[in-house]
């Protein structure tokens, strides 16, 4: 059964997320269930949510990430890594499985994903700002997503506020602006329709919004970069970790490769860590952070693209490239700062 709760927002004012609980679950969260009428149960379709985090370390000439799995209900699927394009990779969390019981075999978001073109476009989706390249990506989930949400047919109890589907999207801009990382929240709204004596809803699915998480503003530090859903997960982040001298991290530093990267990423010039010493540093520290969760490190290059370090049980499927998209298309990312 799909159900749905909130939590607080995080102080970075990131919007509250949407968690799935089980029917174990319902003794320690208060839940509400969309109700199923009887002759649909059959057909009802139910959404899996992944929770987690995902920390990202933009070291010299490269990228490294780390997904860290934090269920929000027992046997619920992990964050998942989906290709987006040639330089961009997407970490999927919330609503990136749905199953209808008469199918065994799940829907994934992650799985044969297009990339859309420039040349495209669908009006009705309204995405603003002329197709900017990022949204290419964003409407790509959309019309996956789209048609799941819209057999939802019956009330369920949320803000219009709160994203029920969520990626990190992680790579290398076109041209000279280098590395980025945003956030594209999926948020779904209902309107009930007139029935004959019984409520039926109408639930649609709204264009993505984009947060931008890295490059920072001018002159800003360049720290590490965490996201999590829900954004009530407990625990420190690993960039507090490091300020506070967390003792797990300061363990580390018995090793000397670890110290200049600890020292970089200390003064806010986390760009300038060598690559291959952040890699390691990076294979070192999210264990920690992770404890018994399950965890993937990758990395990626401007030119070399994914690389894992800790892979995946599953492979991770490549998006098509749309070749027809001209270099002159419009994009939502700020000027590049001198």
């Amino acid at each position: 059964m799909f159900k749905l709760f909130t939590t607080r927002a995080s102080e970075r004012n990131v919007p509250l997320r949407l968690l799935c609980v089980s029917l174990f679950s319902l003794s320690f969260f208060l839940a509400v269930a969309i109700p199923a009428f009887p002759q649909d149960r059959e057909d009802e379709i139910v959404a899996n949510l992944a929770g987690g985090r995902v920390i990202v370390h933009v070291a010299k000439d490269v990228i490294i990430f780390a997904a860290i799995d934090q269920p929000v209900e027992p046997n619920s699927i992990p964050p998942r890594v989906a290709g987006v394009d040639s330089t961009h990779i997407a970490v999927l969390f919330g609503a990136s499985e749905w199953r209808v019981p008469a199918d065994p075999k799940p829907i994934r978001l992650d799985r044969s994903i297009q990339r859309v073109g420039a040349h495209e476009r669908r009006e009705d989706y309204g995405l603003e700002n002329a197709e900017p390249d990022l949204e290419l990506i964003g409407t790509t989930f959309l019309e996956k997503l789209r048609p799941l949400i819209g057999q939802l047919h019956h009330k369920v109890d949320f803000s219009p506020n709160d994203p029920i589907f969520e990626m990190v999207i992680i790579g290398y801009a076109p041209g000279d602006y280098g590395p980025e990382v945003w956030v594209a929240e999926y948020h779904m709204e209902q309107e009930e329709v007139a029935t004959r004596g019984e409520e039926y809803w109408q639930t649609r699915l709204l264009r993505p919004h984009f947060t931008q998480l890295y490059p920072p503003e001018k002159h800003a530090p360049r720290l590490l970069v965490e996201s999590r859903y829900p954004a009530g997960l407990k625990g420190p982040t690993l960039e507090e970790m490091i300020k506070s001298n967390d003792p797990r991290i300061a363990s580390l530093t018995k090793e000397a490769r670890f110290e200049k990267v600890l020292e970089n990423l200390r003064a806010g010039s986390a760009q300038k860590a060598a690559a291959a010493d952040s890699v390691e540093f990076m294979r070192a520290a999210v264990p920690l952070l992770a404890g018994n969760s399950s965890y993937v490190i990758g990395t990626l290059g401007e030119q070399g693209g994914l690389n894992w370090v800790v892979p995946p049980t599953e492979p991770v499927e490549k998006a098509q490239e749309d070749k027809n998209r001209p270099p002159e298309a419009p994009t939502l990312r700020r000027p590049i700062k001198p």
